[in-house]
């Protein structure tokens, strides 16, 4: 099954959108319910409360009486409303992380409040179609002190529809950033699984969008997704990657299988390197993330770092990879940009 299709529907009871690439699942986003909070992409206006010293930031509070935390405080007072928007999901008893920057985003445009300026993505190359996007942008914000990103879904669309995309993103832009006074409150709620999908998924063009009751079963997305459920992912050449989530960290053991060759720990290795970030991606999974790769010389570790270089590049949550430790192995810090997928499934249960 080549190409690339977008799915849309249900899992587990709950809204869901798939990404496929080649036959192969890219991306799972799912409705993660109450069992959220406050999710990504969700913009608020909450009241700063008292600094944390030696943090460099300070607690927010948020509706329904959430904390959140956040580090860019300079210019803003204790008590006084503040607009944010939610940068990531909290740990288990932890503050929500927040950011000032907030972002209003659409299928063929960003508006950036705090950052003024016109820009296009850099996937857009041709430069008549630069020139011609440029123009629009301009057009757009005329007037407005906020910044315009065109994304690269604007390329194929057409001017009137590009011109009404910015027109309806500047114009909540600017009711929501000017809704800044009163308590607490949910101004834009986080997308939807399907409403980010169309969003996010644009570009490249998908082949096929499928939608409605069964999507998921018709295009086999419901055994690929049951599989990422399991601790176990087989790898190509027989070998394994064992990814287990504790509270303090991701623990991913890698194992080369029944082949016992000279080379069989590399290849295993460059295996895993090559699989982790979907996996990761799939799971819903971040922050710190150790990895005990299969034991291989230490001449080999550069040719692993390669690896794991060029398979998080273009990764779209913020991925630092730290390097060796003492004991052999490989850690690395990644973002938390969604619920882990076990827990929703957990509150889906209940």
């Amino acid at each position: 099954m080549k190409g690339r299709i977008v799915v849309l529907g249900t899992w587990h009871g709950r809204e869901a959108a798939a990404l496929v690439v080649d036959g192969q699942l890219h991306d799972l986003l799912v409705d993660p319910g109450e069992a959220a909070g406050f999710a990504p992409g969700a913009i608020l206006r909450g009241v700063l409360d008292r600094p944390m010293k030696g943090q460099g930031g300070a607690f927010v509070k948020l509706p329904g009486g959430e904390t959140g935390f956040l580090r860019e405080t300079k210019g803003l007072a204790p008590g006084r409303p503040v607009i944010v928007e939610v940068a990531g999901f909290a740990e288990p008893g932890k503050a929500v992380p927040l950011t000032v920057r907030v972002l209003f985003k659409s299928r063929l445009c960003i508006v950036t409040p705090a950052a003024p300026g016109l820009n296009l993505s850099r996937r857009i190359q041709d430069e008549d179609a630069r020139a011609r996007l440029t123009a629009l942008a301009g057009a757009g914000m005329a007037g407005s002190e906020f910044g315009l990103i065109l994304r690269s879904a604007a390329m194929l669309a057409g001017d009137d529809a590009i011109a009404a995309d910015i027109a309806a993103t500047r114009a909540l832009a600017e009711a929501v950033m000017a809704d800044d006074s009163g308590g607490p409150e949910l101004l834009v709620a986080a997308p939807t699984p399907h409403e980010a999908a169309w969003r996010d998924w644009a570009e490249p063009a998908p082949d096929e969008v499928a939608e409605g009751e069964g999507a998921f079963a018709r295009h086999g997305v419901d055994d690929m997704a049951e599989a990422v459920l399991s601790t176990l992912r087989p790898l190509p050449g027989g070998g394994s990657m064992a990814i287990e989530p504790t509270r303090a960290l991701i623990a991913v053991d890698v194992n080369t299988g029944t082949d016992t060759s000279p080379a069989a720990s590399l290849k295993a290795n460059i295996a895993a390197a090559r699989e982790l970030p979907r996996q990761l991606r799939l799971r819903g999974l971040g922050g710190q993330v150790t990895v005990d790769f299969a034991p291989m010389p230490k001449r080999d570790r550069a040719t692993l770092d390669q690896q794991l270089r060029q398979a998080f590049r273009g990764e779209a949550a913020e991925t630092s990879l730290a390097g060796w430790t003492p004991l052999g192995n490989f850690e690395l810090q990644r973002k938390r940009d969604r619920l882990p997928l076990a827990l929703i499934l957990r509150g889906a249960a209940r």
